[in-house]
């Protein structure tokens, strides 16, 4: 049931956003040219790995400039990054993960493979027990307020507690969030 509504949900959602999506790439072509997605390495279901994507928001050569811990002054972020990252546009070619079947609408946020370390063996395979989500627990409850130890903390909440119910609470939080006062 979860892997229809995610399927439905998804495509509705492709569908309705796609002059969204449209708009998004241009403005990325236009302000630093291609490519407009990023694919980043992910931990999924079950341990396994996959790429992420993300609507671009570095200049290009950001690598070159250097590794930073991303900040709101981070000098590789495009002013359309900015936007885009504020308003969780950004996180919107998710969908397409989704309907792949690499994650879902609702789950622990996906890991990249260095926060492997950062688990007890019995708590990853709890987290790699469910397939990530677009959102998840954390962000529907703290966004970007929470710390590394209470985004863990929750994400292994979602994996116990899972559930159509939940689901349905964390998107209704989510979707009321980014209406109500943006993204952060």
């Amino acid at each position: 049931m979860k892997r229809a509504m995610d399927v439905l949900l998804s495509l509705a959602a492709l569908l309705l956003l796609a002059p969204l999506l449209v708009a998004t790439a241009m403005a990325i072509v236009l302000e630093d040219g291609t490519p407009v997605l990023f694919r980043q390495v992910r931990i999924g279901r079950g341990g396994r790995e996959f790429g992420m994507f993300k609507f671009r928001s570095m200049v290009k050569d950001a690598a070159a400039i250097g590794a930073w811990f991303t900040s709101a002054n981070d000098p590789r972020i495009t002013r359309v990054g900015r936007f885009i990252r504020r308003t969780s546009i950004d996180e919107l070619p998710q969908l397409i993960n989704v309907l792949k079947g690499d994650m879902s609408l609702v789950g622990p946020r996906p890991d990249v493979p260095a926060q492997r370390s950062l688990y007890s063996e019995a708590d990853w395979a709890l987290r790699c027990s469910v397939r990530p989500g677009i959102t998840g627990l954390a962000q529907a409850t703290l966004r970007s307020a929470a710390t590394e130890d209470q985004r863990r903390e929750l994400d292994l909440q979602y994996a116990r507690e899972h559930g159509m119910g939940l689901d349905l609470r964390i998107l209704a939080m989510t979707l009321g969030r980014l209406a109500g006062r943006g993204a952060n």
